[in-house]
């Protein structure tokens, strides 16, 4: 099995479609998969956020995002994001956690794999 570590670095649809593509597709074939929000990246997961992405020629972000939590994809955002953004924790997605980097960081140790969008 691989293990995926994807870093989420913004909130346009280049930085979010290919994330999810490439988590969902590797959940789908067995990997392991995590992605980690970083301040930035933040305001995407704040509920509703998502919705309000339309890309023509994409495929749906929230089938996207359902199948990444249903094939038990993890979501980690750097707790950073709280305060710089102004977002209240209950404003995020319920599967959001919120975490330091060293967190991340222990879990994106032994990923074979690598990205950042």
């Amino acid at each position: 099995m691989t293990k995926l570590a994807i870093t989420i670095n913004g909130i346009e649809p280049s930085n979010i479609f290919p994330a999810f593509i490439k988590a969902t597709s590797s959940l789908a074939l067995g990997d392991d998969v995590v992605l980690f929000f970083t301040p930035y990246a933040a305001p995407i997961m704040v509920k509703g956020e998502l919705e309000k992405i339309k890309t023509e020629g994409m495929p749906d972000i929230i089938d996207l995002y359902e199948s990444f939590i249903a094939l038990d994809g993890k979501i980690m955002m750097c707790e950073l994001a709280i305060k710089t953004n102004n977002i209240a924790e209950d404003d995020l997605r319920e599967e959001v956690q919120l975490v330091g980097m060293t967190t991340f960081l222990v879990e994106a140790r032994d990923a074979n794999l690598t990205f950042s969008y």
